[in-house]
């Protein structure tokens, strides 16, 4: 599939509802085992990728220490924009200005989204901003509430009443929690979730800290992320990858609720920390924010949609 098109649409395809299952009802790639696997091309190209982005990283990371404010773009103007960014808003030219929250995964910082933040506004979105959250944080549910009071302040600077938000790793489970336990879908049109434990992974056995612990699977703030959530506006989208470093097992980056507006999209051969850069996935966030995907033809707890 052509990923320069922010308006490519990966196809539908309906899976049986077990977790594990692909396009052809095989076991999903991030599942496959074996050496054989590991050597596939996607594979190698993917980890390439994925060491080179964060050495890349590791020195751009002093650089996003500070928190940003946000700065709408004042050359903003859709008649000036190219074809396929007025072609992306052709249906609500208005949801080029909802203001898109970008916030990073543990132990981080907003430089991770360096090319996201950069490629969302070449791609029309005229407010987009990063958020960081403090680097000793105890726990997601001080951080959600952090994150709800700052939506508070910028749709009070903005005067829009909804915004959208992008997750990467921890930061989608923050703003999940947000949205689920704390009324946060009153102010989250969207989530797209990167990289994000909605079920836990098993490599937080390795830390003990409080924090960590939290994104056990089976852990106290997993289970009441499971409790029902009746009437949750919020539409997620949980992007996840068959290369994951992080996710262990890569299926735990699924967000399946039966309350939730969920969609699931499995790319394939992404490191966890080049998911923010690859351009399929940033096509995909572009494309999902703009209202190009939805979930309202799609049976909750069976959707599924790969892109290369």
């Amino acid at each position: 599939m052509d990923t320069s098109d922010p308006l490519s649409a990966p196809g539908w395809h309906g899976l049986p509802p077990t977790a594990g299952s692909d396009l052809l009802g095989s076991p999903v790639a991030g599942e496959r085992s074996g050496l054989l696997s590991l050597l596939a091309p996607a594979m190698v190209a993917g980890s390439l990728t994925e060491l080179a982005w964060v050495g890349a990283h590791a020195l751009l990371y002093p650089l996003g220490t500070r928190t940003e404010q946000l700065r709408p773009d004042a050359r903003f103007r859709p008649g000036t924009q190219p074809p396929a960014v007025r072609a992306l808003f052709a249906e609500n030219p208005l949801v080029a200005r909802i203001p898109v929250i970008l916030v990073h995964g543990l132990v981080d910082n907003r430089s991770i989204f360096t090319v996201m933040r950069r490629s969302l506004r070449r791609r029309g979105f005229a407010q987009v901003c990063t958020w960081n959250y403090s680097p000793l944080l105890r726990d997601v549910e001080s951080a959600a509430a952090a994150l709800g009071t700052h939506i508070e302040r910028i749709c009070q600077e903005t005067g829009h009443d909804r915004v959208y938000v992008v997750g990467h790793s921890l930061g989608g489970l923050v703003a999940r929690y947000l949205v689920q336990r704390l009324g946060g879908d009153r102010r989250i049109e969207s989530l797209v979730t990167l990289g994000t434990p909605h079920a836990g992974t098993r490599l937080a056995h390795v830390l003990p800290t409080p924090l960590v612990r939290q994104l056990r699977p089976g852990s106290p703030l997993l289970r009441e992320l499971a409790e029902p959530a009746p009437g949750c506006r919020t539409r997620i989208t949980a992007i996840y990858s068959d290369l994951d470093q992080v996710l262990v097992p890569s299926r735990v980056g699924r967000c399946d609720h039966p309350d939730l507006q969920a969609r699931n999209v499995l790319v394939r051969g992404v490191g966890h920390m080049s998911l923010p850069i690859h351009r399929a996935v940033v096509d995909e966030v572009a494309a999902t924010l703009a209202g190009r995907r939805t979930v309202a033809d799609v049976v909750p707890g069976n959707t599924a949609v790969a892109i290369a």
